[in-house]
């Protein structure tokens, strides 16, 4: 069986759409679909509906899915550790970081570049549900994401600072308290990641522990579009304090800190628990075990 074969077959699940996954697979479709055709009379098993296009995987490609990512990781893998015997890890490394992240993902990524020059990095801003998801299915290598609120499974994990949190308003629009306590959101008009966000649902537990709920007037997927939007000065909203080196030399924008709480927000590297692990794996792993994050990273 060739491994060819089986990314296309990934390939089409992933994007659900026979002419997309040519393209990614740098094929014509008629050389994708003639090679998913040979792979299932390899099997001897329908893989694909077909309804004129792409309609899902039958209940064989389904069962087949989890082996099959498994197969092209492991070649992918096998490629890397052949490569890296005598000379420096190349190819691409994939790393899914949570939007609460992103500001240290440019010192993360540096340090990577600094221990791996020849290797490409692509990052991803996801979701850490979409982390976890993607790291099963070997779609990522590595995730920069929450530790401890809805703890990632069948991971290992490097932690690389705690967070706080940060209510940011515009200095000329509305009045916010000079102190503000937890329970002084729910009274605020707010614009708020929306609840697919781990950062939104871990501020939704902190304020529900005073019995009190959140009811944004606006949500958004980045803090790019909150801080578009709390510029206006009708709405305010809250931040990790990581962002705080992203937003110097804002002259509009108010950054009023929230009270420290017991249990503070840990964030770090996650990989796959696998054995073997991968030398992508490996090579995340060492770097965060290295990394010291500059103020206002605080050690986790």
């Amino acid at each position: 069986m060739q491994t060819r074969l089986v990314e296309y077959f990934l390939a089409l699940h992933r994007e659900r759409h026979f002419g997309r996954a040519a393209a990614a697979c740098h094929v014509s479709q008629p050389t994708l679909s003639a090679g998913i055709a040979t792979l299932e009379g390899q099997l001897g098993k329908r893989l694909i509906v077909r309804d004129r296009k792409y309609a899902g995987l039958t209940p064989e490609g389904e069962a087949i899915l989890p082996w099959a990512q498994q197969i092209v990781a492991a070649t992918e893998a096998l490629g890397q550790a052949a490569g890296t015997a005598r000379g420096p890890l190349k190819g691409e490394l994939r790393l899914g970081a949570i939007p609460a992240s992103m500001p240290a993902t440019g010192i993360l990524v540096e340090a990577i570049r600094s221990h791996a020059a020849e290797l490409n990095v692509q990052l991803r801003a996801l979701t850490s549900r979409q982390i976890e998801r993607d790291l099963a299915a070997f779609e990522l290598d590595a995730g920069v994401t929450y530790l401890d609120f809805e703890s990632p499974a069948h991971a290992l994990s490097i932690p690389l600072y705690t967070e706080r949190s940060i209510l940011v308003s515009a200095r000329d629009g509305i009045t916010v308290p000079e102190t503000p306590e937890w329970p002084d959101l729910a009274g605020l008009p707010l614009c708020l990641l929306h609840q697919g966000m781990q950062n939104r649902r871990i501020l939704d537990a902190r304020v529900a522990a005073f019995g009190l709920a959140l009811r944004p007037t606006v949500t958004a997927d980045s803090y790019i579009a909150l801080l578009a939007i709390i510029r206006q000065g009708h709405l305010c909203t809250v931040m990790p304090d990581s962002h705080i080196t992203l937003l110097e030399g804002l002259s509009w924008a108010r950054l009023t800190p929230l009270p420290e709480t017991s249990e503070p927000n840990r964030i770090g590297i996650i990989v796959s628990d696998r054995a073997p692990m991968s030398p992508l794996a490996q090579t995340v792993l060492a770097v965060a075990r290295s990394l010291r994050l500059p103020a206002p990273y605080r050690p986790a």
